[in-house]
């Protein structure tokens, strides 16, 4: 058995630690980006259906788009597929801050926007995995994943704070032209390393990338139980709770408030919770390395999840319901990271852009319901008891799918 790797082994190096920061900030970006136009777009259409389509515009892409995204990763060089996303970030956000700046913003412009920036996300995935494993090797990836994880929960983290302190002192317009520095350090560090995502492996693939080559992938991997286990658990957790807590928090802001506190102040508690929880279960796992990247690493931490995500939901303490989130956010990064680390290890090398696009789809891509959960459950019982619902299904969800795996085949244990 192989010693394990040295711990932040990645993040001391200077062939991946740009990598890892640069994506951070790019990551912060796109929060920033969120927190500007969602505001801007309600005070100019005060549209509840925009508000919709702004969370479909942003997940759609990943359910139908990140096996084809995953076979372009396949295919080509990862630096490049990469660099592209982080241009279209940036050209999205020149746009609108043309827009702004011109007062001809239209809803259909705003739609179009909203679409690509989506659609850059979901290049962007596939390709960044690959390039993880390139980096770090087969022995590093999971501390690889993990980091780059943590790295992308800062950005989600503090874009939001970020991004209101832009508005305070830049203004909309100001602040969205702004915004396009945080994706620049990623785009030029591509620029200059030597890693293409395909340095370790059998090199690029050949052939022409049709969608529904790509989609074939699933078809290759069913038999794998692990694989198709760590799919099925990444898309109970982005159907079940994924954006489903954010989206509901402000309801549990009105209810946890107690008499004669600032809501808001309780509101933005909440959601530091949830995302500080994230960060520092990245930086624990790392540091630690009590917890190893293997299946019943994945299976248990995405039990926890809906477990702590349960309690927050049927707590009337916001001293037990910020507990609760801290480790709701350790166990969704545990499950998110070992998963993403499993799954890149058992794929075959030949199809692993897209085994990794077909967990984008599952993951990121399912979150595409989460509207529909919290919007039609939410209706008919409540947001908690919808919350509740979400993590008893997970928990349940979970322990079944570990009896899917345990029966069928799969390569050597981890």
């Amino acid at each position: 058995m192989s010693s394990p790797a040295p711990k932040f082994a990645v993040l001391r190096s200077w062939k991946t630690a740009p990598y890892l920061v640069g994506a951070g900030l790019a990551m912060m970006g796109d929060n920033i980006e969120h927190v500007i136009t969602y505001l801007v777009l309600w005070n100019t259409f005060h549209s509840p259906v925009l508000v919709g389509f702004q969370l479909i515009s942003h997940w759609l892409p990943f359910l139908l788009l990140s096996v084809y995204a995953g076979g372009l990763a396949q295919r080509f060089d990862c630096r490049r597929i990469i660099q592209l996303a982080q241009i279209i970030f940036m050209f999205v956000s020149l746009c609108w801050g043309i827009l702004f700046l011109t007062g001809t913003l239209q809803l259909w412009e705003a739609c179009v926007l909203l679409v690509l920036h989506g659609l850059a996300g979901c290049l962007w995935g596939p390709a960044e995995q690959m390039m993880l494993y390139d980096f770090a090797g087969r022995e590093q990836l999971p501390s690889a994943v993990r980091l780059n994880a943590t790295f992308r929960s800062l950005g989600i983290l503090f874009g939001p704070v970020v991004g209101s302190a832009l508005l305070l002192l830049l203004g909309p317009i100001g602040g969205i032209f702004t915004n396009i520095v945080f994706y620049l350090p990623l785009t030029l560090f591509l620029t200059r390393t030597a890693f293409t995502g395909h340095t370790r492996d059998h090199g690029f693939s050949t052939g022409r990338v049709s969608l529904w080559q790509s989609f074939q992938v699933l078809g290759t991997v069913r038999r794998n139980h692990v694989i198709m286990g760590m799919l099925v658990l990444a898309a109970l957790a982005s159907v079940s709770i994924g954006a489903v807590l954010q989206t509901a928090m402000p309801a549990f802001g009105a209810v946890l408030t107690p008499v004669g506190a600032d809501g808001e102040l309780v509101y933005g508690a909440l959601l530091f919770a949830l995302g500080i929880g994230g960060v520092l279960g990245g930086f624990f796992l790392e540091a630690s390395g009590w917890i190893r990247p293997t299946v019943a690493t994945a299976v248990v931490s995405s039990i926890t999840f809906g477990a702590f995500a349960l309690l927050f939901a049927f707590t009337g303490s916001l001293v037990v319901a910020l507990v609760a989130l801290v480790l709701t956010g350790f166990s969704q990064i545990t499950a998110t990271s070992t998963g993403q680390a499993i799954v890149q290890l058992e794929a075959p090398p030949a199809e692993r852009g897209r085994v990794l696009g077909a967990y984008s789809m599952f993951g990121p891509g399912m979150q595409t319901f989460s509207g529909v959960t919290i919007g039609a459950l939410g209706t008919l019982m409540g947001i908690p008891a919808t919350v509740m619902l979400g993590g008893a299904v997970l928990v349940l969800g979970s322990a079944v799918t570990a009896l899917y795996m345990r029966r069928g085949p799969r390569r050597a244990a981890l």
